[in-house]
């Protein structure tokens, strides 16, 4: 069993049924206390190597994610592949994996 159906099962035996839209406001809110991680322990990036980002806070994010996956039935692992294939076509074309934006 795969990490999105751990989550999947998880949500179905918990009966944690939600829209999208409230998927992407909970991995927001995850996400942000990943930032608030990385803040307190840099001094608010005056320190770098201080970070200390919580390991829970972390699976937090990730169940948050694979949950919002689940709830637009998107394959994880799929579009990871997807985004890991982009990247890689970015960095044969430009030498760099970002956007351009």
């Amino acid at each position: 069993m795969n990490s999105q159906q751990k989550v999947a099962t998880f949500l179905a035996d918990h009966e944690m049924d939600a829209d999208p839209a409230y998927r992407v406001l909970d991995l927001a809110s995850e996400v942000g206390e990943l930032a608030k991680d990385a803040n307190e322990s840099t001094d608010y990036g005056a320190d770098p190597d201080a970070l200390d980002v919580k390991s829970d806070e972390l699976g937090d994010a990730l169940f948050a994610l694979l949950a919002l996956a689940e709830s637009l039935d998107v394959d994880a692992e799929d579009a990871l592949d997807e985004a890991l294939a982009k990247y890689e076509a970015r960095i044969e074309e430009r030498g760099d994996p970002g956007s351009g934006e």
